[in-house]
Order: C-alpha cells, then sequence, then structure tokens
C-alpha cells in the first residue's frame, strides 16, 4: 500500500506531521510505505534527529506550499509544485493509493476532483466524517462540507456512497440510512430536505429509517446520516465543539476539591474510556468519497497522534475496496 503523504499542510505542520509519520513507522499494524512530499532538508533533518528508518519512505522535494487562506482553484493551478498538489497528483498518475493531507481542506477537495477526477456517475464527491456514538459503535456523516449548496439528487448519491462505505468498511450489511433535518416527520425541513427525503424513501437499495434530528447525530440509530454539506458541516463542528466542552467542564469540576479529585482518581479508568469515545482526534480523518483514489483529509489542528491514526486508517480505506464498491454501486445506478 502507497500512501502520498502532505507533509506541509496543517496548523502543526511539518513537525506534527513528521510526528505523525514517525508513530505509524513504529506502529506494527502499519506494512505500507510512503511517499512524503514537502520541503526535503526539513523531512531529512527530522529523519536523522530522530534516527527513523527511510526504508519504507520516498522523500519527494517540494518548493511550495497552499495555505488555508488561499483560493482553493486559483493556488491550485498556480502552486503545481506545492506539496497538496504533487501528492494528489500522485494518486491521480497511480504513483500513490491515496493522498493523506491536513492541509486547507478547499485545495484538497478541489485538486482531488479537478486532478484525480469523480467517479463514472458521480454528481458530486462528499466529504465524510466517521463518529462514535453512544452505544459505542460508528455514524458516518456525509457531506461534511465538500457542496455548501446542494441539490437533491446530490444527497440521494451521498447515501448510495454512505451505503457502499459502510457495507465495505465496517462490513455492515445492510447500513441504516438516515436524513439530517429539523424533524423527524417526513414533512419536515427545507423544500431541498424534503425533496431528498422522497428519493431516499424511494431507493430500493436503500435501508432508509427517515428523518433525524442534529441531537440524535450520535445516538446510534443509523449507520450513516447524510445531509447537505453547509448542514453537515455545522452538525460536525457542534459534536466536535460539544465534546470538547464536555470534557473541559468535566476536568473542571473534578479538579474543583479535594473530595472531586479523590473521586476522580478512583473513577480514572472509566474517565479515561469516556475521553477516547468521545475525542475526535482518535478518528485519523475523513474520506472524500466520489473520486477515482483514496484522498483522506485529516484535522487542520491535527497532532502526531492523529495524523498517526489518519494514515493507518487510509490504509484500512484502501484494502477495503470502498473506492470501487462506490464506483460499481453508481455506475450501475446510472445504467
Amino acid at each position: 500500500m502507497k500512501l502520498a503523504i502532505d507533509i506541509m499542510g496543517g496548523d502543526n505542520a511539518p513537525i506534527a506531521i513528521l510526528d505523525g509519520v514517525r508513530l505509524a513507522l513504529e506502529n506494527p499494524a502499519f506494512d505500507g510505505s510512503l511517499q512524503l512530499y514537502g520541503d526535503a532538508k526539513v523531512i531529512e533533518q527530522y529523519f536523522d534527529t530522530h534516527k527513523i528508518s527511510k526504508s519504507r519512505c520516498t522523500i519527494h522535494p517540494t518548493t511550495q506550499i497552499i495555505g488555508f487562506d488561499e483560493h482553493p482553484t486559483a493556488a491550485i493551478r498556480a502552486k503545481k509544485d506545492s506539496s497538496i498538489v504533487r501528492a494528489i497528483r500522485a494518486v491521480a498518475e497511480g504513483e500513490a493509493d491515496c493522498v493523506v493531507s491536513a492541509g486547507s481542506t478547499g485545495a484538497l477537495l478541489t485538486g482531488a476532483t479537478l486532478i484525480i477526477k469523480r467517479q463514472a456517475g458521480v454528481l458530486r464527491p462528499a466529504l465524510s466524517s466517521m463518529l462514535p456514538t453512544m452505544a459505542g459503535g460508528r455514524v458516518l456523516l456525509l457531506d461534511c462540507g465538500a457542496n455548501a449548496d446542494s441539490k437533491p439528487e446530490y444527497i440521494a448519491q451521498f447515501a448510495r456512497m454512505g451505503h457502499a462505505y459502510m457495507r465495505q468498511f465496517c462490513h455492515i450489511e445492510s447500513p441504516k440510512v438516515a436524513l439530517l433535518s429539523n424533524g423527524t416527520e417526513a414533512e419536515k425541513g427545507s423544500e431541498l430536505i424534503k425533496a431528498a427525503h422522497e428519493l431516499l424513501k424511494a431507493d430500493t437499495l436503500l435501508n432508509f429509517q427517515g428523518n433525524t434530528e442534529a441531537r440524535d447525530l450520535l445516538a446510534g440509530h443509523a449507520d450513516v446520516i447524510v445531509a447537505d454539506g453547509f448542514s453537515g458541516n455545522i452538525a460536525l463542528k457542534a459534536s466536535e465543539g460539544a465534546a470538547a466542552g464536555v470534557m473541559g467542564l468535566l476536568k473542571t469540576a473534578l479538579s474543583s476539591s479535594l473530595r472531586a479529585k479523590l473521586g476522580a482518581a478512583l473513577a480514572m479508568p472509566a474517565l479515561r474510556g469516556m475521553k477516547r469515545s468521545m475525542d475526535y482526534t482518535e478518528y485519523g480523518g475523513g474520506a472524500l468519497l466520489g473520486v477515482r483514489g483514496g484522498v483522506l483529509k485529516v484535522h487542520g489542528s491535527a497532532q502526531g497522534k492523529t495524523f498517526a491514526y489518519a494514515i493507518l486508517q487510509a490504509v484500512e480505506l484502501c484494502r477495503s475496496g470502498v473506492v470501487g464498491a462506490i464506483g460499481e454501486l453508481l455506475r450501475g445506478h446510472a445504467d
């Protein structure tokens, strides 16, 4: 398995990304190879300082970086020697199976669409995110921001892509699919959501459960939750913020007095498990579904641990055959 790594993308790049590379290489579960795109001197120095073997890595020097504040399309066209564009191109040209980046979301999505290109029959690619549920399982949310403006047909396709993803990646034979809305009743929602509801209900492939509200995002009632990119992105960020807020309040409360500290010490194993289940950094990155190769977007603020998880997730993504399964399903639907 060959992964193209954007070393220069992210708030904490390049060191946090290189920390992730090191942790992944040290993990016995990782048996792939890495193509590292970025400042060669920085990469070489890091490897020498940390005494890391380069036997499973190839360094590809780049001279440009695309910032978070740059216009995605203009930057992709102007900065062809940027680390993110070179990594994307490696997947497009068959030199790598998946690109992993914590850089500009817009640049990654635009580059993947323009360079790797959409799969046959795909109207719009969708950014997905795997989230933990209260029941101890996982739910796939898409679209999480690739398409701020959607159409009912896009959302219907997102559901099919999510269906294929959960079958291949999580081995769920008939994933439960729900539509994010402001009420569970079929008649609730905007005109877009109501039209999408009718399309989802009519799709005999899907195990459609109807509408779900944002408060039930992590309840575990569905395996796939589909949304327009605007609503999905807000729901994702709100859930991340709520989880961080709860953990912050809990930490403050448990350190407020001697009695609280003693109780915290006794409950520490359970609290650690709770933190792991709520911490989005434990879940790597979000896959861009609907393009001809593997694309994994990692949170821009990712530290080494998160990026290492993303590398391992990218290997699983490629091995699962998700890209091929989505292509086959949507080609058949288009026919």
